[in-house]
């Protein structure tokens, strides 16, 4: 890799390298040359130094070796802002990362010393991880972008030999310790391919099926002839036997298969607390590619909070953190097992969450946390995340629904029934008591005995604490709760559709659900999504929560009857001549006619139907908005005088609006730089003269651009003297 020299010039400065920009979509180490650098902080490394839009193009190129194939993910990062030193030197960056081959830096290999790359044996109790893709390898390399010269980027080789500690090549064609005939002729099957061959074998997918995509993954490291299809289809009816004849009980005692089934899987525990007589048993699972879709979606974006699943039926309730991912769908990206609610195990585990987080990113932080359980500690949040906290009223919704329609069998009942329930949550924000509205619900309906009894006796008690959480908190809007209602359909068809229905009360079973088939289910979702592969596994995944469903309904579709304003009907877009019928239109508590609406379920009907009326000045805004124009009205009305609290309101107030009407435009744009390009110019003074630049947006929603910026001060170049050094190649 690179130019072989006898001797080898030592840099103290990067302003003496030049920029190299090798031609082609992606290049390699060995398109470079490199040099050394010395500095106290890296120690005579080897160094090239490319335009910063080039930096996926080498990363691309280093994945790509035909001797060594692998994947870069990064092990660590930190970043700054522009401005925030004023002293600083050539190699000084605004984003610095490291990047690690895949096979590296963990050996998860047997002795934990060399793993032969085709000697090793499929952790059959971890299908949703990298089984023994960890072979010790040493190869990796940081990326700055300059502080000084922001359209460049540094690569610093710290290792470009892809060998392990003990120096034998690990991984690839070149590895001498593959056992059996023919070994280096084994078709190289990267963490990629196999967690996608995986997860087909979770989906059901025939065989067939699946041994083409798997051949056509192969093919990109190696050409195809009968012997590689043969090893190929031996490895996917392996794969596949393995899968069908695997078991989540590693011990008879479901404790000690915990105990064993963290030991082996380290990687993808970020907090475990044994059940003791003090403590309660607390199991915080994250794989790796949860780790990075958290960094990646959650960063300056929303958490939400899927709590207290399985609370009657497992042995602990199942809590689930969710990111939303560029479709706003749901995305499970770490799951907490436990019955503790205490403030103190909350606390700890997530300290320990965000702490792995931080290790990757330091700068990494979120902008809001959804919460739909009013129990939920909020000090722990505030302290651990410090974000604005939000509620989401999907689970009460859910709830109320399915009991009405189970308890009420008169359908015109159960719609007045769920429309007085929508009038109670209503008037919490109106001067009137709410608890005049539910009483006024049971002299109505005294005649259903069933649910007014179900009612006073389940949530009489606690519907105080539901109304102090509601009027407290900004509730979540109902697209973050179609999609949070989207995933726990999900869950509960993975959890609950198992012929072993004894196995719920074991831990060991939930954790090997969650690793295998919905952790596999949701990596071929969202890897269909982006690559364009799997078409049908594509469609489903984007219509899998109702309100992508509804944005495919056309508004000729719904039809309005002015002599019921409250009503709309939806024509099916399968057969015209069926119509569905929607009451309560323009709520929240909408009641459709439809059989996924009779299931409890926010339907698309609903959701299409209160996307027509939000414009319409004669229907009550919905409980999101009117949540949010009581901490608008709250915020306004916080000065009781002209003081110097009225000027610190009105700032609040024009920089939440400058914030949501950048949301907004970025939202209905075709692509940040047509939001970018709108930006005012200032002027700003840099030694003496004036030079014009773009003003960031105080969301920092809007990344760098990688075209051409202005200069920092330049530095002054060290004037140590060169030196030579000998190069061994």
């Amino acid at each position: 890799m690179g130019e072989v020299m006898a001797v080898m010039e030592v840099l103290q400065s990067v302003s003496d390298l030049p920029v190299q920009d090798p031609p082609g979509e992606e290049f390699s180490a060995a398109d470079l040359r490199w040099v050394k650098y010395a500095s106290s902080e890296h120690h005579c490394d080897d160094v090239a130094l490319i335009p910063y839009d080039r930096m996926e193009a080498f990363i691309s190129g280093e994945c790509n070796n035909p001797e060594y194939p692998t994947r870069f993910h990064i092990e660590r990062g930190r970043k700054r802002e522009r401005g925030s030193l004023k002293e600083f030197r050539s190699d000084e960056y605004l984003l610095y990362r490291m990047y690690w081959c895949s096979f590296g830096p963990e050996n998860y290999g047997e002795g934990g010393t060399i793993l032969p790359s085709r000697r090793y044996r499929l952790n059959t109790r971890n299908r949703a991880a990298r089984p023994q893709s960890m072979r010790g390898c040493t190869c990796h390399f940081a990326i700055k972008r300059l502080y000084a010269r922001p359209s460049l980027a540094l690569i610093i080789y710290h290792e470009r030999r892809h060998v392990n500690k003990s120096g034998f090549v690990c991984h690839g064609p070149l590895d001498r310790d593959a056992i059996g005939p023919g070994a280096r002729r084994v078709p190289y099957v990267g963490s990629e391919i196999q967690q996608q061959t995986m997860s087909l074998i979770y989906l059901g997918v025939p065989e067939e099926n699946i041994l083409q995509t798997h051949i056509e993954g192969i093919q990109r490291y190696c050409g195809s002839d009968a012997k590689v299809d043969s090893l190929a289809s031996q490895y996917v009816h392996k794969l596949g036997m393995i899968i069908k004849r695997s078991t989540h009980e590693l011990d008879l005692d479901d404790q000690a298969s915990i105990r064993m089934w963290v030991d082996r899987n380290k990687k993808s525990v970020f907090f475990h607390q044994d059940s003791t007589e003090t403590d309660a048993f607390v199991l915080g699972i994250q794989t790796e590619w949860q780790l990075q879709q958290m960094i990646r979606f959650g960063h300056q974006n929303i958490l939400a909070s899927h709590s207290s699943f399985g609370v009657s039926k497992l042995k602990y309730p199942l809590h689930t953190i969710l990111v939303f991912d560029s479709r706003q769908q749901a995305l499970p990206v770490a799951w907490v097992i436990t019955r503790s609610v205490t403030k103190h195990d909350t606390s700890r585990w997530m300290k320990a969450l965000t702490s792995r987080i931080h290790s990757v990113d330091s700068n990494w932080r979120i902008g809001g946390f959804i919460i739909d359980d009013p129990t939920s500690e909020l000090d722990p949040i505030r302290n651990v995340f410090s974000c604005p906290i939000l509620f989401s009223l999907w689970h009460i919704r859910r709830t109320w629904l399915k009991n009405i329609i189970k308890k009420c069998s008169n359908t015109e009942v159960q719609r007045e029934v769920f429309t007085q329930l929508g009038k109670f949550m209503y008037s919490i924000w109106s001067d009137a008591n709410p608890m005049d509205a539910l009483g006024q619900l049971f002299q109505d309906f005294v005649d259903q005995t069933t649910f007014i009894q179900y009612f006073k006796s389940f949530w009489v008690p606690k519907l105080e604490m539901w109304i102090d959480t509601i009027r407290n908190l900004p509730l979540a809007s109902q697209e973050s709760c179609a999609a949070i209602e989207g995933y726990h359909l999900k869950l509960k068809l993975k959890a609950y559709d198992d012929s072993q229905l004894d196995a719920l009360q074991r831990v060991d079973w939930l954790v090997h659900k969650l690793t295998t088939e919905l952790h596999s289910g949701y990596w071929l979702n969202l890897y269909a999504d982006e690559s364009g592969s799997f078409p049908e596994v594509k469609a489903e995944y984007i219509a899998s929560t109702s309100w992508q469903r509804a944005l495919h309904i056309p508004d000729e579709a719904v039809l309005f009857d002015d002599k019921e304003p409250v009503s709309a009907k939806v024509a099916s877009q399968k057969d015209a001549s069926q119509m569905r019928t929607v009451w309560n239109a323009g709520s929240e508590f909408s009641l459709c006619s439809c059989s996924w609406s009779m299931q409890g379920n926010l339907c698309k009907h609903v959701i299409k139907v209160n996307m027509m009326y939000a414009p319409r000045k004669d229907v009550q805004p919905s409980l999101s908005f009117q949540s949010f124009q009581r901490v608008l009205l709250d915020l306004w009305q916080k000065p009781l005088d002209d003081s110097f609290s009225l000027d610190l309101s009105v700032a609040w107030v024009m920089q939440m609006q400058e914030r949501i009407q950048k949301v907004a435009e970025l939202a209905a744009s075709d692509g940040i730089a047509q939001v970018a390009g709108k930006l005012p110019i200032q002027w700003v003074n840099k030694r003496g003269r004036r030079t014009a630049i773009r003003r960031t947006s105080p969301m920092h929603i809007l990344p760098h651009s990688n075209g051409s910026m202005q200069r920092d001060l330049t530095m002054k170049r060290n004037r140590k003297r060169r030196r030579l050094s000998n190069f061994s190649g």
